[in-house]
Formats: C-alpha cells, structure tokens, sequence
C-alpha cells in the first residue's frame, strides 16, 4: 500500500507526546475507495497518546486508484503509522 499512496500529510509527532518519550505503532483499517481516497477509517490498536495525530494524517491521505480487470476498485487494506524516537 505504502507505494501506492501518492499525496497526504506525514503524521506529526506531537511535542508533549515526544517529551514523555511515548513510542509505538498504530495500526488503523481503512477502506480505499475507488477514488484513491480514504474512508471508514478506524483505529485497531496502537498508543493511545499517538492514535488521534495518526488518524488525522492518514485521513488525508490519497491513493493511486486500484484496479482489476482494468477496472478501479475499493480496497480494504491495513495501514500502520510507526512512531520512533531517534
């Protein structure tokens, strides 16, 4: 899915969140119309501190339309948003 995606905003790591060393993968569902654009977003798991600010940047973003048969078809895939410290 990663390569398909061809605009949005990155997630940004919100300043408190960093400061109190939170860290973690959030794991969200979303439905990728036939569009290319993302909808019935749901967060599955992740820190909870870190699910709002990934669910605000995946919201926005946008996709190479998928195809079967040459025809543009929803996709329900998985997307994991992965904040780390350096």
């Amino acid at each position: 899915m990663a390569g398909k995606r061809i605009g949005g905003e990155n997630p940004k790591y919100p300043p408190d969140v960093k400061k109190a060393h939170v860290e973690g993968m959030v794991v969200l569902s979303a439905m990728i119309s036939e569009s290319g654009d993302v909808e019935e977003l749901c967060v599955v798991q992740g820190p909870v501190l870190l699910q709002q600010t990934a669910y605000d940047a995946v919201k926005t973003w946008k996709y190479k339309p998928f195809s079967l048969d040459g025809q543009s078809v929803e996709v329900k895939t998985q997307i994991n948003v992965d904040f780390t410290l350096r």
